[in-house]
């Protein structure tokens, strides 16, 4: 497993598959929220997510529907939707992401321009975890 790395303040997450560690078909990550961070809107590209809650509780927005969300939940995000979350508790959030590419494509909707790859490899890298995708 790769290193705990700051994707933004509050978030932490942990690659446990993905293409820069070797994986083929998926990639596979833990995060670690604070009380009120979480995930801002984006969208991945041609490729599903599905992210469970280990622990904590969240509030989570695929497009305009809304459900709170605690452990044991599953969410579906079907590929080119926008979605987003929060941790609407008072302790850590901590999920676990789910994708069928080991190098998944993510678009922020405040980066509206630059496509990043999630555990992928290239040399333009905004962290650890994501690097950007030079089509």
């Amino acid at each position: 497993m790769s290193e705990i790395v700051e994707w933004r303040p509050g978030v932490r997450t942990r690659l446990i598959a993905a293409a820069s560690t070797g994986s083929t078909q998926l990639c596979v990550f833990e995060q670690w929220s604070d009380p009120g961070t979480g995930a801002p809107d984006h969208l991945h590209p041609g490729v599903e997510e599905a992210v469970s809650v280990l622990a904590g509780e969240a509030d989570f927005w695929v497009e305009e529907e809304h459900r709170r969300v605690g452990v044991g939940d599953t969410v579906l995000v079907p590929a080119d939707r926008r979605h987003r979350f929060v941790n609407v508790g008072a302790s850590e959030l901590h999920t676990l992401a789910v994708f069928a590419n080991p190098s998944p494509p993510v678009v922020y909707d405040d980066e509206p321009d630059v496509l990043y790859e999630v555990g992928g490899s290239g040399p333009n890298r905004r962290d650890a975890h994501r690097s950007i995708r030079a089509d």
